[in-house]
């Protein structure tokens, strides 16, 4: 049977760091795909300290359409033998140097080699348009990781899984059910993207007159932005809220306007994603093979988070693999909100994360 558990979650802790001048990193070799060249930073520029318990580097890897992907390593000291290696991304709209790293970096700790990554047209990696969003795509990003991670000497390639936060929850979700090589994912304080866009909060706007008065607005902005050259933006946390600004808008408004999780390169904490990147989303179902996934599935939620139902919804189509009856789990957090999720170490539960990764990644 699948498992529903519900936890509190334990406090873990990190060290600060230093600084280094931007290095231009391009790794090409003419038997394998081509390498842009991307400046990427050598500052310790994440929105948390830096700890003393891992070695971290920047690395990066093309995905399957030709797409430089820039990503954090972080590999535990004095690491021997074969590790098991996740993969990290998310939330939908930040980069590598928030939340995603802080997973990453937390994971690490527990002995985990972990890679947090800048999605395409994001961040430090490449593509041009940039500030795009695609399902596909996307859901390669983490294909593309999984082929670092299993061809990496350090890695036992057959424990390899994935950790996506808020939307990338969800892509996380998509690309466990094409890729098998990803034996465990974990989706935290998750969105299903296809299903905002497509429906809106709530599946208040679940309508095919709903759907295709956005079509037609999507298609005028789609040809504006053909028109002037320079794509619309939208999307990212506005600097000053309304005084009717729903609670979890206030969250989000904490997290990516203030000291806490603000970052220069994040689309959240600034102008957003290309307004046209969303057409693809409608019309994209992320969770339609969620219930043909094999391998072992975790999906976090906090109990107060406004995007529960995704979480829940998605839970629902995970099935029972023979011989594998307690491979998929839902983990609920009592009080949390979806934004505590991100960031706060003395709620997230690190600790049944890392048993879920040990179980399935060996």
């Amino acid at each position: 049977m699948k498992k529903l558990i519900i936890i509190a979650a334990v406090a873990a802790s990190a060290m600060a760091a230093s600084a280094k001048e931007p290095t231009t990193m391009n790794t090409t070799d003419k038997n394998k795909t081509p390498i842009e060249n991307l400046s990427l930073t050598n500052e310790w520029d994440k929105t948390f300290p830096k700890s003393d318990k891992v070695n971290h580097s920047k690395v990066v890897f093309p995905n399957r359409y030709g797409i430089t992907i820039a990503a954090d390593l972080y590999v535990p000291k004095n690491a021997q033998g074969k590790l098991p290696a996740i993969a990290v991304c998310g939330p939908f709209g930040a980069v590598k140097e928030q939340s995603s790293g802080l997973y990453a970096q937390e994971l690490a700790e527990k002995g985990f080699m972990t890679l947090a990554f800048d999605p395409s047209f994001t961040g430090e990696s490449g593509g041009r348009p940039r500030y795009m969003t695609s399902p596909d795509i996307n859901t390669e990003d983490f294909s593309a990781a999984v082929d670092y991670l299993v061809t990496n000497p350090m890695v036992n390639p057959e424990a390899v899984g994935i950790l996506g936060i808020c939307g990338w929850g969800g892509i996380a979700i998509n690309a466990a059910a094409s890729d098998p090589r990803i034996k465990a994912t974990v989706a935290s304080t998750m969105y299903d993207m296809s299903r905002v866009s497509a429906n809106g909060y709530f599946d208040a706007d679940d309508s095919a007159e709903a759907r295709n008065a956005q079509r037609r607005a999507l298609a005028a902005q789609r040809t504006e932005d053909f028109r002037t050259g320079t794509p619309a933006l939208a999307g990212g946390v506005p600097d000053t809220l309304p005084a009717d600004a729903p609670k979890f808008l206030r969250d989000y408004h904490d997290y990516y306007k203030t000291a806490r999780g603000y970052h220069p390169r994040s689309l959240n904490s600034n102008g957003g994603r290309n307004v046209s990147s969303v057409i693809p989303w409608i019309n994209f179902p992320l969770m339609s093979r969620a219930g043909e996934i094999e391998n072992a599935v975790m999906i976090v939620h906090g109990e107060k988070a406004h995007s529960f139902y995704f979480g829940n919804d998605a839970y629902k189509k995970l099935t029972v693999t023979p011989g594998k009856e307690n491979n998929k789990v839902m983990m609920v957090v009592p009080g949390a909100s979806h934004t505590d999720l991100y960031d706060q170490k003395d709620i997230i539960p690190f600790g049944s994360i890392e048993a879920f990764f040990r179980e399935y990644l060996k």
